[in-house]
């Protein structure tokens, strides 16, 4: 699905906030309006766009498409957990949050052995969610639709 008038405005709003970073790549989902979104960025900051799979979000199985209440009613078990407690259920046909932090750390592990100062990765919360346990980080309540969030990737020699 590609972004909404709402989404190609705060897009926008990263490329302007970001325009001037002197990323040495923009690695990105490969879900339409992560990749939409990084293309906007990649082209504004004339920087190479890497798409890469583990980026994607949550594979969400029988559950996808569906809202939260739909599955609530299709698994009543889940009813009081509520919709961003990812790491407390595994959709059916779908990924756990455990397979979803394996890939954001082969990423990760990929990352620190790329000769880049810095890099943009545009993907989405539960990735985000993901390289935060990875990482041993605290995340935010909630990641913002079109926020910015940074976080500093030490390479194996422990040079930033």
């Amino acid at each position: 699905m590609p972004l909404s008038a709402d989404g190609r405005a705060q897009a926008r709003a990263i490329v302007e906030t970001l325009r001037s970073e002197p990323f040495g790549r923009i690695y990105s989902s490969g879900l339409a309006r992560a990749a939409e979104t990084a293309r906007m960025l990649g082209e504004a900051s004339g920087v190479e766009v890497v798409i890469d799979h583990r980026l994607q979000e949550f594979d969400f199985g029988d559950w996808e498409g569906r809202t939260w209440d739909e599955v609530v009613a299709a698994y009543p078990h889940l009813a009081g957990l509520g919709p961003t407690a990812a790491k407390l259920y595994a959709p059916e046909g779908g990924e756990s949050f455990a397979q979803v932090c394996e890939r954001a750390k082969s990423f990760l592990d990929e990352l620190t052995l790329q000769d880049l100062a810095t890099a943009a990765v545009v993907t989405h919360a539960g990735v985000l969610h993901a390289i935060f346990a990875v990482r041993n980080l605290e995340p935010p309540e909630r990641f913002t639709p079109g926020g910015i969030t940074q976080i500093v990737v030490e390479a194996a020699d422990g040079a930033a």
